[in-house]
């Protein structure tokens, strides 16, 4: 998500802190109520690099259980309308080939259909596409950044 993530010094929590400041700021500027859902949600998208919404689903409703998928795509999408975020800059994939993680990745097909592929496929997917294409060697993935494609097919 294209906010500033907590630095590795000291100040990192202040930055995220007054970052957080702001977007409550703006939230209720824009007439929303700040429940502790939203607060929870944006706890997870301010400290956290979280690749999707199914993402930040699973991590908040580890914390809270009252928290639903609709009410994360509503965040998301007002703190999109209060430039908050840009789902432009949302999609990154930080996994090692040990990530348990299911459905990290999934890839539409022009027929309809979907591919999910777990942390671990998609690992290896992209690791053997990368040496067969003569990209990599014995380099290990340390992130996968992708930028959403606008055209229309």
């Amino acid at each position: 998500m294209a906010l500033d993530k907590k630095e590795s010094c000291s100040d990192g929590y202040e930055r995220t802190q007054m970052q957080k400041d702001m977007i409550i700021e703006k939230l209720r500027e824009q007439g929303c109520r700040i429940t502790k859902q939203r607060l929870v949600l944006l706890d997870i998208i301010l400290g956290e690099e979280c690749s999707c919404c199914k993402e930040i689903y699973y991590k908040a409703s580890k914390l809270d259980g009252r928290i639903g998928s609709a009410t994360v795509y509503r965040m998301i999408n007002t703190l999109e309308e209060i430039g908050a975020i840009s789902r432009k800059n949302m999609y990154k994939v930080a996994c090692s080939e040990q990530c348990m993680m299911q459905n990290a990745c999934t890839i539409q097909l022009d027929d309809g259909t979907a591919v999910e592929l777990s942390a671990k496929e998609w690992h290896k997917v992209i690791r053997s596409g990368l040496i067969t294409s003569g990209y990599i060697n014995h380099q290990s993935i340390k992130s996968v950044v992708t930028t959403p494609c606008d055209c229309v097919l």
